[in-house]
This record gives structure tokens, sequence and C-alpha cells, in this order.
């Protein structure tokens, strides 16, 4: 099983991350389960939201201590929350940042609320990482990664910003691919 924890600030969509990557992986033929943290989300605070991703059914649940992948919505949270705590060596982190920030293990970095600000017009960064996530990690597919917003986002979404959406998320994917 795949241990993914996801750092944003409440209002940013970590929680829509997780819940969008683990109902993707499903398409891919894979088994998800999410969650957020247990506390209360405020806007504007730090949240952690998580995903497991697996061949077997799921049954365990809660906060991930010890992940396989990190990924970052908002830089300033690499100064406010330890992101690299409990992952080992071989951990990857996926980092919404415009530079290299100098951290401890492999990392992919990309300026996602640029690109959010150009296609999306508001800095949420989600699924323009859910594109960079899947172009890191293999784990699941663009057209999966489409399926699945439209079934987390579908209702409360027009078509419109259904489709800037998977636009966002393509050209995360592009921007990681492009290295």
């Amino acid at each position: 099983m795949i241990k993914v924890r996801v750092h944003g600030r409440g209002g940013e969509g970590a929680v829509t991350f997780a819940h969008i990557l683990c109902a993707s992986v499903r398409f891919d033929g894979k088994f998800g389960l999410s969650c957020m943290s247990p506390a209360v989300e405020r806007r504007g605070a730090p949240v952690e939201a998580y995903g497991r991703i697996g061949d077997k059914r799921i049954a365990e649940r809660g906060n991930i201590a010890k992940p396989d992948i990190v990924t970052v919505l908002n830089p300033a949270l690499t100064q406010a929350v330890n992101i690299e705590a409990g992952m080992p060596e071989d951990g990857k982190l996926i980092v919404n940042a415009r530079k290299d920030l100098g951290l401890s293990h492999t990392t992919v970095y990309l300026d996602a609320t640029s690109i959010a600000m150009r296609i999306l017009k508001v800095p949420i960064t989600n699924t323009v990482m859910l594109g960079a996530f899947a172009a890191a990690t293999g784990l699941v597919t663009l057209e999966s990664l489409g399926k699945g917003m439209r079934l987390i986002l579908g209702s409360r979404f027009s078509e419109e910003k259904l489709q800037s959406n998977l636009e966002a998320i393509r050209a995360g994917y592009e921007e990681v691919k492009r290295g």
C-alpha cells in the first residue's frame, strides 16, 4: 500500500485532492481510501489530508504518520510544519514552489500557483497538483483523474468549471513531464 499525505491550508483543496486521487485510482483498477485530519479545518490554517492506494481493499483509516509520498499545495507550509516528518529515506515530495527549497527527500517542484491563476483564475492548486502527482508517481492516469474529478466535483461545478479543472490537471502533468 502507498501512503500519501497532503499538506495545505484550509480552503485550498487538500481534502478534495485526497478524495479525487482515491476516487481516480479506482478507474485504474486499484483501491483508494481518503480521509482528513480529525482536527477542525479553518480557512487558512494548516490542514492535512490522507490517501491510501493499494491493489487490495483498504481497511486502515486515520492519520498517516509515515507517508511514502507527500504533496504540498502551499509552499509557505514548508516553513510552518515539518512536511518531511515520518518519511522513509526513499520517500518522494511533490511541492508547489518556484524554486528548490533544499528539502532532504527526492522532490519534484512546480509553480502550481501560477498555473492555477492562469487557468482557474484563483490560487487553488489542488487540481494542478493532481496532474503533477500523476506525472511524478505514475500511480494514476490522466484519464482516470478526469473521471475522478468529475465524480467528486460534478455535482458542485458547472461544465465550464469542470473543463477548466481538467485543463489544470493536464497543465500540472505537462509541467512535471517537461521537468
